[in-house]
């Protein structure tokens, strides 16, 4: 079937209810026929469910789903979308290993990767995701995975997959990708090579900032990575915490059950039942959706690029852009609803932010309300000049989150706030 006939049906078979919406299972624990049962659940010798921390029937519908939609073997669903992109970094690394990770990318995922798991000792060194080939040079038998985002936020490069995946596969990396911005329907990375794609599902797949959520997808390709490669030594090995489990030796997706029997068991980032119900709900229209706020977004970035008070507009899909290439290259049907532009000082970004009526200032995406924010003071603050250089955002920068109101409407908006 289709991605829009999957994201309505995919995973999901009724109860004995015959309810057509996805049940909520709002429970912590479930009931075993007896003890027995309960230990082959323990020891893997059956499947089945355990606690929701682990598992749970509503999240595992959302799982399922989002797998099939993004082209990938299994999900994890995830508390949130940095709790995702965290989850991913642990389940490969350990103290004195690395990560690559692309200079441009959301502010949450630079100060993780920069500071945060500086801390646990992994070390991160950074590539320009659109010019990759100094990735080789940072490369070493302790580098365990290249990190970028399909659509970087804010600055809206796109990212060269051929080459990194070039790269990585003759190192036997694993790659991972942030597709939060691009969704399924724009960028699909797993069919690009990639091996992992997280998504913050709070942005475009729930569609109306109602619930937190993020999401870890595993294509074919990381079991092939991770089994007998020497840089994933505790995926071969015996798991002391597991009875001796080894994870490349199980008949299942083995980054997927690490995070599941590992990460998840000991860190606790698990999904809420509730929250993945909200996004069940909304990823039965993000195809529809999506395609709207490309619509209205490429319309904005015209109208900007036009008008004289504004020095430069980010939008892949105008073909002054310097990523038009790779966008007609990577993206199909649109580059989403984020946008960004930079004006004459800082004190004119903020005056504009400040001056819209159905733009908001707020610091969320994918909404389908329309959002303004500037983020060198808000969602990327916590970064260096130096930081922010490297990523592409400076004190003029203003970031919009373009939503599905009539286009005519913010367009006179912007306008009007413009002067």
């Amino acid at each position: 079937m289709n991605d829009q006939t999957n994201a309505i049906h995919f995973g999901y078979e009724k109860d004995s209810q015959g309810t057509m919406a996805v049940p909520i299972y709002m429970t912590t624990a479930y009931e075993f026929r007896d003890s027995l049962h309960a230990s082959n659940l323990f020891s893997l010798k059956e499947l089945g469910n355990i606690y929701t921390r682990l598992m749970n029937p509503t999240t595992s519908i959302f799982e399922r789903r989002f797998a099939e939609i993004e082209g990938g073997i299994s999900a994890i669903a995830t508390a949130s979308g940095m709790s995702a992109i965290f989850s991913s970094i642990v389940n490969l690394c350990e103290s004195g290993d690395n990560v690559i990770v692309a200079s441009a990318v959301y502010g949450g995922t630079s100060t993780l990767t920069g500071h945060t798991i500086k801390r646990m000792g992994i070390e991160t060194r950074t590539f320009d995701v659109t010019n990759p080939s100094n990735i080789e040079f940072l490369i070493d038998n302790k580098t365990k995975a290249i990190i970028f985002e399909s659509l970087s936020n804010p600055s809206l490069a796109v990212a060269d997959f051929d080459k990194i995946v070039e790269i990585a596969n003759k190192h036997n990396i694993i790659t991972i990708v942030d597709n939060t911005v691009a969704t399924p329907y724009l960028c699909k990375p797993i069919k690009l090579g990639c091996d992992v794609v997280v998504h913050s599902t709070s942005k475009y797949t729930g569609g109306q900032g109602l619930a937190l959520g993020g999401i870890i997808v595993e294509g074919a390709s990381c079991n092939d990575k991770i089994k007998n490669n020497p840089r994933y030594s505790h995926f071969n090995e015996p798991d002391e915490s597991y009875h001796g489990l080894i994870y490349s030796s199980l008949p299942f997706p083995s980054f997927t059950m690490r995070l599941l029997l590992c990460v998840l068991r000991d860190l606790g980032a698990s999904a809420s039942p509730f929250n993945s119900w909200l996004l069940i709900q909304g990823l039965e229209t993000l195809s529809l959706r999506i395609k709207e706020h490309s619509k209205n977004a490429l319309k904005i970035a015209q109208f900007l690029d036009a008008h004289p008070k504004i020095k430069k507009v980010n939008y892949p899909l105008l073909a002054s852009d310097k990523n038009y290439g790779r966008a007609t290259k990577y993206l199909n049907n649109g580059a989403s609803g984020l946008l960004s532009f930079e004006v004459e000082s800082y004190e004119e970004a903020l005056r504009i932010a400040d001056g819209t009526d159905i733009f908001k200032v707020v610091v969320n995406i994918g909404d389908s309300k329309s959002l303004i924010v500037h983020p060198a003071s808000t969602t990327h603050s916590q970064m260096s000049k130096d930081e922010l250089a490297n990523a592409g955002i400076s004190d003029t920068l203003v970031r919009l989150s373009v939503g599905i109101e009539d286009c005519d409407d913010l367009i006179k908006d912007l306008e009007k706030a413009i002067g």
